[in-house]
């Protein structure tokens, strides 16, 4: 067996030492701050965290152990939010980092999951007596809210992210998009956090029905769009998994987009729905595009990086909204499978209009039985876990646990064959592509060309393709944003043109670019020497013909295939098993929150401003 680990001189592998070491020591030196304060606090020696989270608790009408953790985690999903469309963008424009401090959006991230590990450990810290029937037992006298139990374990699920994700590197060499397995870990442990606060919230609110009866404050309008704002941002947590499809760099092929909206859709506007009556879903996602418009206007125009777009989500919130207004709202999960199943066909087909008027790749007519196959299943299953999740927070008895753990089950497996379907890729054999490239006008010391492309065989490409382009990236932020997409003219047979200028000069990595139906595969047009992970430069030519090969060869230089194929494969299994964890964790903190809530915590109470004990 060998097993290359690339040296920490390589920029292709991980990180230097001395910055792991130092972000190690920075996090060591947090991580030991925030016990001591806990201890202190548990041990009632310091009285300022308390004091802090009374104050906030009267600000927001819920318990201490609920507000400070709110306000906190509305910071963090900013921050975290914003560093990671930064990093995103960064990479499309400018390629890899040359270390993890070099890159400034990752401090916004780092310091964004820190502080959802943070607001987990203080939910548990803070309370000094039992905070509802369904808090967890830690100690003989010490109990925590299950939802800050869950913030906890989503916060240093993703934290645990950065140092294996340089581990990954070492091994792999450096996995250039968004959905490397440890990647997924950093923003699937934020994404997922959102349901750990919806449940934090609930309990609070729960508690201090237990505690005030019919005293208990009544929500005001700040409170409100609060709860409205924490669904906005469940819509935006599910939605972190198509980012490359919104910078128009996707690695995958295009079927899988309108899956994952299907499924954010269906699990988070069912959810809002349910618990917040008429007019939440489309409030959600009303919110989910304020919080990503912000983030695009800042990422993009202001700070100079490739402009992103994302999914509306209005088609999708319109039809549950409709298909509320039927007596099949009282039936909880048949409305979420309902509600799934045409979130998955007509609200898709009404996302569709947007993709096509704004993204750089419009969903063609060849893709829609696929995507329909795909979607339904998956939307289906998601729209039901959004009613469960709903009669969790609206405290409805949930199902007999074998039903509900089989609901789960069943998603998983149908996220997991769309994920398996959308995954599967051919290249094809004895294919190739030959250039003609044109000398255009170009500032000194740079070169643009357009392309005249022939395709052999003529007949490879159909009538209706995902996409023909030339992608031309990571030719730095200040030309032209590093990213350039030229969806390409169809002339005859085999036969396309360029529609715009195409760099092929300094770090630009330009490349021909097909898909049709399971045909994803590349021909590299230009790509730069890069002596950091030793790879030869490719020049484009006045006229020359490549060969078809996978994209993953051209898009991620930086890959190191000198592993056994296996090794991979369980990594990525590993990935894997701590991501179905997470959500069996998130699963059993739903069961528990349910059955220990006899009677639902009403939304709305008299206005008396009395706070429970602490």
């Amino acid at each position: 067996m060998n097993i290359t680990l690339r040296a920490e001189t390589t920029e292709g592998g991980g990180a230097a030492l001395d910055q792991v070491l130092g972000l190690s020591l920075a996090a060591a030196v947090v991580t030991a701050i925030l016990l001591w304060i806990g201890w202190q606090h548990r041990q009632r020696r310091i009285t300022w965290l308390n004091t802090l989270a009374e104050r906030l608790g009267h600000r927001f009408k819920r318990p201490p152990w609920v507000a400070l953790q709110i306000m906190m985690f509305t910071a963090t999903l900013i921050c975290a939010l914003f560093g990671f469309i930064w990093d995103v963008s960064l990479h499309i424009g400018n390629g890899r980092d040359s270390g993890p401090l070099a890159n400034p959006a990752h401090y916004f991230i780092l310091v964004g999951l820190f502080m959802l590990f943070i607001a987990g450990v203080s939910a548990m810290v803070l309370p000094y007596d039992k905070p509802g029937a369904s808090a967890v037992r830690i100690t003989r006298t010490w109990y925590a809210p299950v939802g800050g139990v869950l913030m906890t374990i989503c916060g240093l699920y993703a934290l645990i992210g950065f140092p294996l994700d340089d581990i990954w590197h070492r091994i792999f060499g450096q996995d250039v998009t968004l959905w490397g397995p440890t990647h997924l870990m950093l923003i699937g442990g934020a994404g997922l956090s959102l349901i750990a606060v919806l449940f934090l919230e609930y309990e609070g609110r729960r508690a201090m029905r237990d505690d005030l009866g019919e005293e208990a404050p009544r929500d005001g309008r700040g409170i409100t769009f609060m709860r409205y704002l924490s669904f906005g941002g469940l819509v935006v947590g599910l939605s972190v998994y198509q980012i490359e499809y919104d910078f128009g760099v996707e690695q995958f092929r295009l079927v899988l987009q309108p899956m994952m909206i299907a499924g954010a859709a269906a699990l988070a506007l069912v959810a809002a729905r349910v618990v917040l009556g008429p007019g939440a879903a489309i409030a959600a996602a009303l919110l989910s595009v304020l919080l990503r418009g912000a983030v695009a206007l800042v990422v993009g125009p202001a700070l100079g990086a490739p402009i992103n777009w994302f999914p509306l989500y209005l088609g999708p919130a319109i039809v549950v909204e409709l298909l509320a207004l039927t007596p099949l709202i009282k039936r909880r999960i048949a409305f979420g499978a309902v509600a799934g199943a045409v979130i998955g066909t007509v609200g898709l087909w009404l996302e569709s209009f947007w993709i096509a008027a704004v993204y750089h790749y419009p969903w063609p007519i060849s893709m829609w039985p696929e995507a329909l196959a795909m979607s339904i299943p998956v939307a289906v299953f998601m729209g039901i876990c959004g009613a469960l999740l709903a009669k969790v927070l609206t405290g409805e008895p949930l199902p007999r646990p074998a039903i509900g753990i089989t609901c789960v089950v069943l998603t998983v497996l149908a996220i997991g064959g769309a994920v398996a379907n959308g995954l599967r890729t051919e290249v094809p054999e004895n294919a190739s592509a030959a250039f003609t490239l044109t000398e255009l006008p170009a500032e000194p010391g740079q070169r643009m060309v357009s392309a005249d492309v022939r395709i052999t065989p003529p007949d490879l490409i159909g009538d209706d393709p995902e996409w023909v382009t030339i992608l031309s990236w990571q030719g730095g932020l200040e030309n032209n944003r590093g990213l350039v997409i030229d969806k390409l003219e169809r002339v005859g047979d085999g036969l396309y043109r360029s529609t715009q200028p195409i760099p092929v000069w300094g770090t630009w990595k330009t490349l021909l670019r097909v898909q049709d139906g399971a045909t994803m595969a590349g021909v590299p047009i230009f790509l730069p020497a890069d002596p950091g992970i030793g790879a030869e430069g490719m020049p484009a030519e006045s006229a020359f013909s490549r060969d078809f090969v996978p994209e993953v060869t051209i898009l991620q230089r930086e890959r190191n295939f000198d592993h056994p194929s296996w090794l991979f494969s369980v990594a990525s299994l590993v990935v894997l098993a701590c991501t179905l964890a997470l959500i069996a964790a998130l699963s059993w903190g739903a069961g528990r929150i349910n059955r220990g809530d006899p009677t639902p915590a009403s939304l709305k109470s008299p206005r008396p401003e009395v706070l429970p004990r602490t």
